[in-house]
């Protein structure tokens, strides 16, 4: 495993993050403990978790138990709590499941820290993010039809100073370490980062936004944005929620598989998605590689990658997806790899 520093601060994370959201769904306590002691095991430092999960299916009975799976496990590890960073998420505004939409403020961020440290059985997290923004975000295959025309300048400006103060204030009691962004935009960052730097307050250090071979939305004005006001990624969906494992080839739907809960996988599954799948797999056929090593490998290639978040729902996939650490993508795998991307640019 390597490591790599996150943008301005003093974590050196590894490069592959482990992600915790079907935890209390598709998985119960004890395996969510498990894959935690395999990770660390084989060098994984961070763990990425929000309020709002366990998903597939997402609901407001089960919202949070992430956390508190993960809770358990520092419970009865408390001499390891600083061996890993530990990043967590406040829900956006809309999300009915928690405190009923609001949307994040002051007085919302301070509530869901508190029951996340409560959950989480720790004194501090190490990133705190924010899920989504307020004035809503193209993601989620929202960029078909973003329109950011209805949006309120001074009001956005007003809630990402409101924000900093609050973060700020955090930071000085201790309970939190740093501050990151998720499905955010390239003026959005910026905007965090400039204000920051001039109110002298908690300046962004990561963006988690989705990113993979099928979705590469950040390789043009994020990618510029990240390099220059280092600001890195955290990439969710590294895997393209299972598609690029193939299992959904032959648009089968493996029993307790994400695409069970969720069957078109939150708008990816279109007439051009297992075409594009089929591809990229025939790359890693060609070369003899594992297709989920090939594709969380190809995420270490990308310079603004601070950490790609994976997720599994059984040990075999989490070693499988481990295994990535140890591979090496040659030139002509990156070239074919971006063969495919040139042809099926935006599959979903």
């Amino acid at each position: 495993m390597r490591y790599r520093q996150l943008s301005t601060t003093d974590l050196k994370l590894s490069e592959l993050a482990l992600g915790s959201m079907t935890w209390g769904t598709q998985n119960t306590e004890a395996e969510g403990h498990a894959q935690i002691e395999r990770a660390l095991e084989r060098g994984v430092n961070i763990i990425d978790t929000a309020e709002m999960y366990p998903t597939n299916p997402l609901s407001k009975e089960t919202q949070g138990d992430t956390e508190r799976v993960i809770g358990s496990w520092i419970a009865a590890n408390k001499a390891r709590r600083g061996d890993f960073v530990l990043a967590t998420k406040v829900s956006g505004s809309g999300y009915k499941n928690v405190r009923d939409g609001a949307p994040i403020s002051r007085e919302t961020i301070h509530t869901a820290l508190e029951n996340s440290l409560r959950s989480l059985q720790t004194d501090y997290v190490d990133i705190y993010q924010l899920h989504w923004p307020n004035r809503g975000s193209y993601m989620f295959r929202q960029n078909w039809n973003y329109d950011p025309t209805g949006q309120d300048r001074a009001e956005t400006l007003r809630h990402m100073q409101e924000v900093l103060e609050t973060i700020g204030e955090l930071v000085e009691q201790g309970k939190i370490r740093h501050f990151g962004l998720s499905n955010e935009s390239a003026w959005g960052c910026a905007r965090w980062v400039r204000m920051a730097e001039d109110m002298g307050l908690p300046r962004v250090v990561s963006v988690q936004n989705e990113y993979s071979l099928m979705c590469r939305l950040f390789d043009t004005d994020m990618a510029e944005m990240a390099h220059q006001e280092q600001v890195d990624l955290l990439s969710f969906s590294p895997l393209a929620a299972g598609l690029l494992t193939g299992k959904y080839q032959g648009d089968v739907v493996p029993e307790k598989s994400r695409r069970s809960y969720v069957n078109d996988l939150g708008g990816r599954i279109t007439p051009r998605t297992l075409p594009t799948v089929a591809e990229y797999l025939a790359v890693a056929q060609k070369h003899g590689l594992n297709p989920v090593q090939m594709a969380l490998a190809w995420c270490r290639t990308r310079p603004f990658m601070g950490s790609a978040i994976f997720g599994a729902t059984s040990m075999e996939q989490l070693d499988i997806a481990l295994g990535s650490a140890d591979v090496e993508l040659s030139d002509e795998v990156l070239q074919d790899l971006d063969a495919v991307h040139k042809a099926h640019p935006m599959p979903y």
